[in-house]
């Protein structure tokens, strides 16, 4: 394929690497460096000369980003900037930067396919950017000093058109001719000033004037932008051959005349335009650049638009001497931004039904898939749950037996029973929230080792007694950041699968070790980051997959295995466990000699994960120290109930709410308030519109969120404000009376 740099070509090859070495430059760094410091524009304020050359491009381009840049040492600084939000960036991230080395249009299509780009930061990470198209800025001894460029977040395999590319080029000589502008007027300047220090009278002085003021008219002259010098009188003093085009007049008609009463002094209904309305005769008394658009009055009474920037001229006091007023002609950007609006308003109308239609038919089959699933996995879970309610119910009926026998002598052995059989019940309700997706994320140093062997029994009751279970754990086996419970639901998801997979008997096989993922395999692969890894292996001895099943194994809903024996739902959530945790799985096989399918989490370089320990009981480091008081604000009477009884019981003053109204118009008294304990799923106002609105009034009060799942897509996302927390249904008391002590203890 080909990109496209200084109007010639360089030819990439198939695997992305460049053929031809980078261009030469044909220039010194030290004289472009030189050359840019002479024009004085680094690090001085945005002007809106050069902002309407941004927004103009951006426009022609129909691009999010545009940009009017100089390339500095060590820096790419931003004169003009659409949708960048920053003023500089560094060079080693700059495509620029290559640009100047180009002669004339440099045009990237496709930043991901060009070796230059493809590892930049700002290509791989956000913003993404895909498109390039940059024409230089050159002095005229022809030395690039910068670009004015436009970029995409999209591909534009396409280039652009000539017509852009003219834009590009016009907007750039626009940009020097601003430069060579105020290089005129400041070197003009100085050299007035210079000459006003030495003898009054001397040739040399008038002839240096003279040469001068020659050079700056030339300048001027031959700048496509209508200029005019006002004096101190708001008199044209000056009108270069651009102005006397834009107006039909010759500088002679406009001499010592206001330009308000040549060009602005009507408006387009025959009203008389005052003077003191003009924003740009407000520049000399203001002391302030003005900028914007206008409509003018040609010489031939006609009326045209253009777009103006009056700066006032200031002595070495600060006061007002003169303005400088700048001109053009913009019915054809007008034209053409209108014509652009109508294309775009019509496209995306279009993209909209579309999208309408692409949206509702991917809807309804997803909708009809997940409903087969669940409908697969309805019986499996009513049988577990029925079992636990089982150990639940029972338990409990004896504990009411005992006591009303007077007998308590087994009360704590049927208590620990029915924790054990909801602590099960819990677990289950939080795979299957996992599985709709309704569960927010947990992640936690892991041992990977500690979990693949903490699960062994349970991998031995769900495989049967035909396969045989070997574990081999790694010696110094890195930790990993992931959700323990999901990667326990993906191990047993792949033993499920590897057990399915050898009918009459075999090994299943759980491996863990370290793992370097360098460049060379990453070039491999897709959506893969070199770097440190443990590694997760679980291997079978059974059928195997071919090369077409492999391919497709980790789609969602894709199953090889008869109608109502699998719902395609294993692999793939597997694979999106791996990628939601920063991973990456593989599936490697052959038909008839069995699967191995390899996790790859990243090594975490936190603290060591600490052994888990028994649930710990509530002490008096649990107890309110100052008699705290809690606003509780939960609509489920029963665990509104616990949360107050549990608090009152630790020394807490509770103050219970059934809803957000009601808890909202609590939190608007004056009653002390240290803590608010709200649920999410709150009917009316929910608990994260409640917690917004009551931080208004007390902004340095702390939340604890209660949700049975992640309700809030804030939350789920783990956006949780400064001081907020949350805690997942079901919890144990001893959990509650930890988090809330542990955030007033942090108030």
């Amino acid at each position: 394929m080909k990109t496209s740099g200084s109007g010639s070509d360089h030819d990439i090859g198939e695997d992305g690497a460049e053929a031809s070495a980078a261009p030469r430059p044909r220039w010194n760094e030290a004289d472009r460096l030189e050359a840019l410091a002479g024009y004085a524009i680094l690090d001085t304020p945005r002007e809106p000369q050069f902002d309407d050359v941004a927004r103009l491009a951006a426009d022609v381009f129909e691009a999010p980003i545009a940009v009017v840049n100089l390339i500095a040492e060590g820096r790419q600084w931003f004169k003009a900037e659409v949708g960048i939000g920053a003023d500089e960036l560094p060079l080693d991230v700059s495509i620029c930067a290559h640009a100047i080395l180009q002669e004339g249009i440099f045009v990237v299509p496709d930043t991901t396919v060009d070796p230059r780009f493809i590892c930049n930061p700002l290509v791989s990470g956000a913003p993404g950017l895909r498109f390039y198209a940059g024409a230089l800025l050159e002095t005229p001894d022809g030395l690039p000093i910068g670009t004015v460029c436009v970029l995409d977040t999209k591909p534009r395999p396409e280039g652009i058109t000539e017509r852009q590319r003219l834009t590009l080029e016009v907007l750039a000589r626009q940009v020097m001719s601003q430069l060579e502008f105020r290089r005129a007027i400041t070197q003009r300047d100085h050299r007035a000033e210079r000459l006003e220090r030495e003898i009054e009278g001397r040739r040399e002085a008038e002839v240096a004037l003279h040469e001068t003021t020659r050079r700056l008219d030339a300048i001027l002259n031959n700048t496509r932008q209508a200029v005019f010098l006002m004096d101190h009188r708001q008199q044209c003093v000056y009108a270069n051959a651009a102005a006397e085009s834009l107006t039909g007049y010759a500088f002679a008609e406009m001499s010592e005349r206001p330009l308000h009463d040549v060009v602005h002094h009507k408006k387009p209904d025959g009203s008389h335009y005052p003077i003191e309305e003009c924003p740009i005769d407000r520049a000399f008394p203001e002391r302030a650049q003005m900028g914007g658009e206008e409509l003018f009055v040609h010489k031939d009474g006609s009326f045209y638009p253009v777009g103006f920037t009056a700066s006032p001229m200031l002595d070495q006091d600060g006061q007002p001497v003169g303005t400088v007023i700048e001109a053009r002609n913009i019915a054809d950007e007008i034209a053409a931004r209108e014509g652009l609006a109508r294309l775009a308003a019509t496209l995306e109308s279009r993209v909209e039904e579309r999208t309408r239609d692409l949206v509702a038919a991917q809807e309804a089959l997803r909708q009809a898939q997940k409903m087969e699933a669940v409908g697969q996995l309805t019986g499996g879970i009513a049988h577990d749950f029925n079992n636990l309610l089982t150990g639940v119910i029972g338990s409990l009926d004896m504990m009411q037996r005992r006591i009303a026998q007077g007998q308590t002598d087994r009360i704590e052995r049927y208590a620990t029973a029915a924790l054990t059989s909801a602590n099960r019940a819990a677990a289950l309700t939080h795979r299957l929230l996992a599985f709709a997706r309704r569960q927010p994320l947990d992640p936690k140093p892991v041992d990977a080792n500690r979990l693949v062997t903490g699960i062994e029994e349970l991998l031995r009751r769900t495989i049967g007694e035909t396969v045989r279970l070997e574990i081999v754990t790694a010696g110094r086996l890195w930790q990993t950041l992931c959700d323990p419970h999901q990667l326990e639901s993906a191990i047993v998801n792949l033993a499920i699968n590897a057990r399915d997979a050898m009918p009459d008997g075999g090994t299943l096989t759980i491996e863990t070790c370290n793992a370097h993922l360098d460049d060379a395999y990453v070039a491999r692969q897709r959506d893969v980051t070199p770097g440190q890894y443990i590694s997760i292996c679980v291997s079978d001895t059974g059928e195997g997959m071919s090369a077409q099943v492999i391919e497709k194994a980790f789609d969602p809903f894709f199953t090889t295995k008869e109608v109502g024996q699998g719902t395609g739902l294993g692999l793939s959530m597997v694979y999106g466990f791996a990628r939601q945790s920063e991973g990456y799985a593989k599936i490697y096989s052959e038909a008839g000699r069995g699967t191995s399918v390899k996790l790859y989490l990243p090594r975490f370089y936190g603290p060591s994960e600490a052994a888990e320990q028994a649930q710990p009981e509530i002490t008096d480091e649990h107890r309110s120290l100052h008699g705290e008081t809690v606003l509780v604000v939960e609509d489920e009477d029963a665990v509104r109930a616990l949360v107050v009884d549990v608090l009152e019981e630790l020394g807490y003053r509770a103050i219970e709410a059934a809803d957000g109204a009601a808890g909202l118009r609590i939190a608007q008294s004056d009653a002390r308030i240290d803590l608010l304990v709200t649920d999410v799923g709150l009917p009316g106002m929910n608990g994260r519109d409640l917690a917004t609105r009551v931080r208004e009034i007390r902004p340095d009060l702390g939340v604890l969120f209660i949700t049975g799942y992640a309700e809030n897509a804030a939350i789920a996302g783990g956006f949780l404000d400064p001081g907020m927390r949350m805690i997942t249904k079901p919890f144990s008391i001893e959990t509650l009376a930890t988090r809330i002590r542990d955030m007033i203890e942090k108030k």
